[in-house]
């Protein structure tokens, strides 16, 4: 091993702190003033300096200001209540919307607006409700969401006069954490559904509610600070406890980012309205955690640091350490995306695709051959296979040029495997020239003009497992090195010169594998054993870093959300898929990537989960 005194004369920067991928991720909480009466499910407004809670359980009339170091008793509500909308306003012209009174629950359709002395009662909203979640000012305000008898999608607009109803939400719930700064830009995000909580987020243009990307952490009593293109959301109630995590919004995606001290829901307030948009200056106070608490916690993000590049290489002169930039696979994690338009299994993907410009097709049931492309955020219906087919069970490309062979043909009675194959060109698709040896169940990885079709069952000649392997040239397929052992319903990721296959069945009992096969170009050699015998799991990225996601596992049989990650010797595991599945379709690289559709119990599936690594700071070890 070199010396550093060896290599002393290469530059490396000498930092104070480790680098940070942005403002946010260096972010984090610490201790704040406490309040003078404990509280929860009260409401929030303000900045970090000059902050305002008012109400809570047990209709609390008390009022409270903070500025920055400590919390001032004000003059009372009119009408003490709790679970009012939040966040709308400044600390000197806020509104305490509807809400909940004793005896519980009496539901409130009273509005108080507090002009920085004293609270007057308004016009009352049009929906007498509890648990809303609220976003603008004092004279352009949006409240939607919460209970009446039952969960609510309704939405009303305040113009500083009146309430007007308008389009309602999508979903309905309630305890909703709030983003925005007015009246036509909001969101909210997660709460309580039906008998659960929920991720969902959904977005308001002035208009119209839209669903957005999910937050990571499922929840109910949730915090939130910031506007509609740059805030963070906290805390919330997750049974069986209380959650700490924190979230940052940028407009398009979530990150997680460091916890709350205390864990805790239903916050006696938190930022928001008109003045909040600076969600690296948050704060929180109050709450439920296992009893009511007054604790006041402030978010704050570094406004000067030092940003996270790739392959960068420093020396921390604070540990005394050098440090080489990398993405932290282990610490992958997984994420909602979009539903396909058609809940669907063993089917096929673009599996060197990309996170937002995604592809499958093919299905396990009639029409059987239905194309969705994703964009990252959404799917959207494209043209149909020519031949409809399903356990294809693989792609080769991307989503503008793709091609996939083989699976079964559905079409009359019997059905039968086919050789068939089909070429993608972002709008379309064009039968090609047939495989030498049809086959269903088989796995396919590369591009679409240098790919490896592997493997498969029942082939032509009768029933049974194949060791045939097939390459594609863009314009016809050449039989080449056959894999070690016949081998159906594998996984597969990589390139046509570097790739494996993982996993799969050795017959139709079936009886399961947990082998790795690893693809030079020309030959096959035998790769670190995958961790658990399962077959139906798919698979992206390189032969470096390739993710391999879910299956059907065996000898006891059980959907399996296991996956795992593969350096180019050996498998280790990573964070599990959050709904076990097999027969899922895989686009991407091993950073950025997802998994769509597949088969659970007790059937097809529309879901999508994105993988995503972030960049950290590893420490190198040196003699």
């Amino acid at each position: 091993m070199a010396k550093y005194s060896d290599i002393k004369g290469f530059t490396v920067q000498t930092l104070s702190t480790d680098t940070i991928a942005s403002q946010f991720a260096g972010g984090a909480w610490a201790s704040g003033g406490a309040l003078n009466t404990a509280r929860y499910r009260g409401i929030g407004t303000g900045t970090q300096t000059a902050g305002l809670v008012a109400g809570g359980y047990d209709s609390q009339v008390n009022t409270e200001q903070y500025n920055g170091s400590s919390w001032t008793e004000v003059n009372n509500l009119n009408t003490g209540r709790d679970q009012g909308g939040n966040n709308v306003g400044t600390y000197s012209s806020t509104l305490y919307m509807s809400g909940a009174t004793t005896p519980w629950p009496t539901l409130k359709s009273e509005v108080e607006q507090w002009d920085g002395t004293s609270w007057t009662e308004i016009t009352d909203v049009n929906t007498a409700r509890r648990n809303t979640m609220g976003a603008g000012t004092t004279t352009a305000a949006i409240m939607a969401g919460g209970f009446t008898s039952t969960l609510s999608v309704n939405t009303e607009l305040w113009n500083g006069s009146s309430w007007t109803e308008v389009n309602d939400m999508n979903t309905g719930r309630a305890y909703l954490a709030s983003l925005g700064t007015s009246s036509t830009a909001a969101i909210a995000a997660a709460g309580a559904v039906s008998s659960a909580t929920s991720t969902k987020v959904e977005q308001w243009d002035g208009s119209s509610w839209t669903e957005i990307a999910d937050v990571s952490t499922t929840g109910e009593g949730r915090g939130g600070s910031g506007s509609y293109t740059e805030g963070i959301v906290f805390g919330g109630d997750a049974p069986p406890g209380k959650s700490a995590n924190t979230e940052h919004w940028n407009g398009s995606s979530w990150t997680e980012l460091a916890n709350l001290s205390t864990a805790r829901a239903f916050m006696g307030g938190q930022t928001g309205g008109s003045t909040a948009g600076a969600a690296s200056a948050a704060w929180v106070a109050g709450g439920y955690t296992t009893t009511v608490v007054s604790v006041t916690e402030e978010f704050t993000a570094p406004s000067v640091f030092n940003q996270i590049t790739q392959g960068q290489l420093f020396f921390n002169s604070t540990t005394n350490t050098f440090k080489e930039t990398i993405f932290d696979v282990p610490a992958g994690t997984w994420s909602s995306g979009g539903n396909l338009n058609n809940a669907r299994y063993r089917m096929g993907g673009a599996v060197n695709a990309t996170q937002s410009a995604g592809l499958v097709f093919g299905e396990n049931d009639s029409p059987y051959g239905q194309t969705e492309e994703y964009n990252g955020t959404s799917w959207s219906e494209q043209n149909d296979l020519n031949s409809g087919r399903y356990a294809s069970y693989g792609g080769a490309g991307t989503q503008t040029a793709c091609v996939t062979a083989g699976g079964y043909y559905p079409a009359g009675s019997p059905q039968y495997t086919t050789a068939l194959s089909e070429s993608y060109n972002g709008t379309s698709w064009t039968e090609g020239n047939d495989l030498n040896e049809g086959r269903i169940d088989c796995s396919t990885f590369g591009s679409s003009t240098a790919s490896v079709l592997v493997g498969g069952g029942e082939a032509a000649g009768g029933p049974g497992t194949v060791t045939s392997v097939e390459l594609y040239d863009g314009t016809s397929w050449t039989e080449t090195t056959d894999i070690p052992t016949a081998t159906q319903e594998m996984g597969s990721l990589g390139t046509s010169t570097a790739g494996l296959i993982f996993g799969g069945s050795v017959d139709s009992n079936p009886t399961t594998k947990n082998t790795t096969v690893e693809w030079d170009g020309t030959s096959w050699t035998s790769g670190g054993n995958y961790p658990i015998n399962v077959r139906y799991n798919c698979g992206f990225g390189s032969v470096t870093i390739g993710i391999a996601a879910g299956g059907y596992k065996y000898p006891s049989p059980v959907y399996s959300g296991v996956c795992n990650v593969y350096n180019g010797t050996s498998w280790s595991e990573v964070a599990e898929l959050s709904t076990a599945s097999s027969g899922r379709a895989g686009n991407g690289t091993g950073v950025a990537g997802f998994a769509a559709g597949g088969e659970t119990s007790p059937g097809a599936i529309a879901s999508t989960e994105e993988w995503n690594v972030n960049l950290a700071n590893k420490t190198i070890t040196a003699s």
